[in-house]
């Protein structure tokens, strides 16, 4: 009967609703250059159904996904600038978010990390 139960409630937890965690308002550390402060904002709202909506660096998210799992959650999405898609992969760690940015386009990787806006 215990095992019935503790395997219905693992499969109900896919469903369960997103974390705050990474979910919200983030201020974005784009800096090339020590001393030269260069930071974006970031939105992200997760929903249960593991899409992300928002926006990065002032476009808007789409065909966003985020799903936690191996003990971390991240998303990826992808925005434009009107020149070429950017795909951008994010994870929470600890209190910061990490992530990456490709610029398909432009034929740039960049790295990049985030702290909750103020």
């Amino acid at each position: 009967m215990l095992a019935t139960v503790l395997a219905l409630a693992l499969q109900a937890a896919p469903s369960a609703p997103a974390p705050r965690g990474l979910a919200g308002d983030w201020t974005v550390d784009l800096s090339t250059r020590p001393g030269q402060p260069y930071t974006q904002p970031m939105q992200l709202t997760l929903q249960p159904d593991g899409t992300v909506t928002g926006s990065f660096y002032q476009s808007t998210i789409e065909k966003g996904r985020w799903k936690t799992d191996r003990g971390r959650t991240c998303a990826s999405f992808r925005t434009s600038d009107g020149k070429g898609p950017y795909h951008t992969s994010v994870c929470l760690r600890g209190d910061r978010a990490e992530g990456q940015t490709w610029a398909e386009a432009r034929n740039f990787l960049f790295n990049w990390f985030a702290e909750r806006a103020r």
